[in-house]
């Protein structure tokens, strides 16, 4: 699988997508980018600039919700040609997929989304890597179908396994909590698309502070580290400079000071296991 510079492909390094959960300002997310490219330098992982141009699934009307389409895709495009690392960010309507492939490497489906065939379909047609969240109410073997939905689009000459990425994010348990089944790791994994885990978000509590997803932000080293004994491909992971401060998901974004002593921990079970022939890629 192509993607911006680099090959993801068995075999290889962790693949790391990374960010501020949503823009907040150009200056921001470029720091923010700037600091991710030397760390996979310092590494040598490689990464995705990560970052919402709109936040759509807010718990509460009043939230942030980020710049919007063209401010958003305008702060992604000076991300990427100042780093050049590649980016990736999330798609809610199908009148927006056309536009963020003008901009996006990856085009991300959000968990919430995750059953939604036009959607699915129009990010498939555009030929752009699609990576698909697996929605917290869905079960690991039925992330085949979502998949499909996007095969089933991919213009003539595209393979899916070079085209779809799935991510696991944790699966509802009761109305305010995740739980993270490392057997879906598995299972996805046996689809043959790469499978990332998405650290940050799997340790949500959805709804649960008062008008806004609070969360546990303690147990994503935790997470990560049995995520890539697990076999993973890459880690997702959402990171912020004064997370106290985030626009979104401030309970469970990483900090970004300790970001690159965490990576590299994940990244040395990550090459153990692909040593011993177990990882996904």
């Amino acid at each position: 699988m192509r993607i911006g510079h680099f090959t993801v492909a068995p075999g290889g390094p962790l693949l790391v997508v990374a960010g501020p959960c949503v823009i907040e300002s150009a200056d921001h997310a470029l720091g923010v980018a700037e600091a991710l490219a030397a760390i996979g330098v310092r590494l040598n992982l490689p990464v995705i600039f990560k970052s919402s141009f709109d936040k759509a699934n807010r718990t509460s009307g009043a939230s942030p919700r980020g710049p919007g389409l063209d401010e958003g895709l305008a702060v992604l495009a000076q991300v990427r040609a100042a780093t050049g690392l590649p980016v990736l960010t999330d798609v809610h309507e199908t009148a927006q997929v056309a536009a963020v492939a003008e901009v996006a490497d990856v085009i991300q489906i959000p968990a919430f989304l995750s059953r939604q065939t036009d959607l699915l379909r129009a990010a498939g047609a555009t030929g752009r890597v699609v990576n698909i969240k697996k929605g917290q109410f869905m079960a690991a073997e039925d992330m085949v179908h979502a998949a499909a939905k996007v095969r089933d689009a991919l213009p003539a000459g595209c393979a899916a396994p070079d085209h779809v990425m799935l991510t696991e994010r944790g699966t509802s348990f009761g109305y305010h909590d995740l739980i993270v089944d490392m057997r879906s790791l598995g299972m996805m994994r046996a689809t043959g698309l790469p499978t990332l885990f998405d650290a940050s978000h799997s340790v949500q509590r959805p709804g649960g502070a008062n008008g806004q997803s609070g969360g546990a932000r303690e147990w994503i080293p935790l997470l990560a580290r049995a995520a890539a004994a697990a076999g993973i491909g890459g880690l997702f992971i959402e990171t912020h400079p004064d997370p106290a401060r985030a626009w979104s998901d401030s309970a469970t974004v990483w900090p970004l000071d300790r970001l690159e002593a965490l990576l590299a921990d994940v990244a040395r079970i990550h090459d153990l296991v692909r040593e011993a022939g177990m990882a996904d890629g």
